[in-house]
């Protein structure tokens, strides 16, 4: 499997591959999301997946892939650091401001700074059309933010302080994601570094959830938070695991802009799910990053 993602990279069949897996991934992380935000602290729900996005893997990894060498293994500790800091302000976000603002800014100003850290360390350079295709994206996405933040009744400086760290969020998704690209491409088989990099990331949100959940004078039940873990777990599988394989089949900016279109279905989320009142505005916003998305796809 792994000898047949290596022999795609970088054909126009792996380009096709890469599109499907990438859009995938963008619904599989709008359903990951709300089920962090949705009902539970997102510090406790975060824990709970962790608990069981790196006990699953762990068997997986031991059972049918080596030790990591040295050089992956100073890869996957750069995993641990970027993605630790990634959930960790998140957590922070979703904390102060809901989950319709929250989301759209983090993966509004991802695709921007990825595009730009693609071209820097992969030497990728997008056409005209495709810089075009990313602003209108971009604007679509940031669109959706402005105007799910009109309607919101959070105080001010409490939602300031969220829009922040949504954009330093979004900032850390661009790192990561440029980051990950890297390590996936740098080892002979990409399924043992996406294997260990979901037992490696992890391991330290349960303990901080564990804190949390006992400093709690009201305690939310342990088994709906579990059963909610895992599966957002298995959602964090195909949302992850088909994004970084995308990136090492195709160009990191054209993947990492597909999977933005995540806003459209956090969208359809909020209306279907959480109840929220879709428009004419809003579908027009979400027409706009579906254009935006295929401008850049078929711009190059």
């Amino acid at each position: 499997m792994g000898e047949m993602i290596v022999a795609l990279s970088g054909t126009p069949e792996g380009a096709r591959l890469a599109m499907v897996l990438a859009l995938i991934s963008a619904m599989a992380h709008a359903v990951f999301g709300a089920l962090q935000k949705w009902r539970f602290d997102p510090w406790l729900t975060r824990g709970a997946i962790d608990v069981f996005y790196s006990t699953f893997a762990l068997p997986v990894a031991l059972i049918f892939f080596p030790l990591p060498d040295l050089r992956m293994a100073l890869f996957l500790v750069g995993v641990f650091v970027i993605h630790f800091a990634y959930k960790y302000i998140l957590a922070m976000a979703y904390e102060r401001a809901a989950y319709t603002v929250v989301y759209p800014v983090v993966r509004g100003t991802g695709p921007l700074v990825t595009v730009l850290g693609a071209w820097a360390v992969f030497g990728e350079a997008f056409t005209l059309s495709q810089w075009a295709g990313v602003l209108v994206l971009s604007s679509g996405i940031f669109g959706l933010a402005i105007f799910n933040l009109s309607r919101t009744s959070v105080d001010r400086d409490v939602l300031w302080g969220a829009l922040l760290l949504a954009a330093l969020t979004g900032v850390i998704v661009a790192v990561y994601t440029v980051y990950d690209a890297w390590g996936i491409r740098s080892v002979e088989n990409p399924f043992m570094f996406l294997v260990w990099f979901f037992v490696v990331d992890g391991l330290a949100f349960p303990f901080i959830a564990w804190r949390r959940w006992q400093r709690m004078t009201d305690r939310p039940s342990p088994v709906p938070l579990l059963m909610r873990g895992f599966l957002a777990a298995v959602i964090a599988y195909v949302s992850f695991g088909g994004v970084m394989l995308a990136l090492r089949l195709d160009k990191v900016g054209e993947a990492a802009i597909l999977r933005e279109t995540s806003t459209i279905f956090a969208a359809l989320i909020g209306w279907l799910f959480l109840k929220e009142t879709v428009g004419p505005v809003r579908m027009g916003l979400m027409a706009l990053i579906a254009l935006g998305a295929v401008i850049v796809e078929f711009g190059g």
